[in-house]
């Protein structure tokens, strides 16, 4: 299988790209900054030469970065497969004071990348009738929290998202499914001063979005959450 990944250089990202590697599928991954991402590729196909994984950077929060990111898939000549929405951002603050400009900047990155870049290649996914797209929302998709503000709004907007193309997909045999995790041991969490094990590895998110896909065509997990084992940081 071809599998498409957002925000793939790193964290949740590169590990999900990890988890299908193992498994003998070809890998396209897409981030921002150039060089993590040709480094993790480069990891990718050290590890598994047996597939394919290759990378394309370019900022899917514009439409220009979703165009182009699109227009290399298609010259890649590929059936995609999965679909995998991870591309985010994260910024503190709240919405009574964060910098002005914030929402635009978290829905433009956790909202409009997922919407656009879905719009752009479901057409091939409806054409085949099968297909398989995952959207990284999160336990602030539906529970409001200090520091959460823009962030929380787009993510809420992503799972409205998500559940809307589920109902849209399932004439066409594709599934969707909304990634809600809480606090997963990324970058972001970097000097917290809290221990790994208070997290959730990003190896656990992996291997739930992995096992998905396993399942048979008459099933589809329309929802994952996960929370660390001691509850929410």
């Amino acid at each position: 299988m071809n599998i498409v990944i957002t925000g793939g250089s790193k964290g949740i990202g590169k590990a999900i790209a990890h988890r299908f590697a193992a498994a003998n599928h070809n890998i396209f991954l897409n981030a921002r900054t150039p060089t993590t991402l040709q480094k993790t590729a480069e990891e990718l196909q050290k590890q598994f030469p047996g597939i394919t994984v290759e990378y394309y950077a370019a900022d899917i929060s514009t439409r220009e970065g979703v165009e182009a990111f699109a227009g290399w898939l298609s010259s890649q000549n590929i059936a995609i497969d999965i679909l995998v929405n991870n591309a985010g951002i994260f910024l503190p603050g709240s919405v009574h004071n964060e910098p002005e400009g914030t929402l635009e900047t978290m829905v433009n990155t956790n909202l409009y990348s997922a919407y656009h870049l879905t719009r752009t290649l479901i057409p091939g996914m409806i054409e085949r009738k099968q297909g398989y797209i995952f959207n990284m929302c999160s336990i602030a998709s539906f529970q409001a929290y200090p520091n959460g503000g823009a962030y929380s709004i787009s993510k809420y907007a992503l799972s409205g998202f998500s559940k809307n193309l589920r109902e849209e997909m399932k004439p066409f045999n594709i599934k969707v499914t909304a990634v809600y995790a809480g606090a997963v041991y990324t970058d972001s969490w970097s000097g917290s001063g809290l221990p790994e094990e208070r997290f959730i590895s990003v190896k656990d998110i992996a291997e739930l979005v992995y096992t998905a896909t396993l399942i048979s065509p008459s099933s589809c997990v329309e929802e994952i959450v996960i929370r660390p084992q001691l509850g929410d940081v």
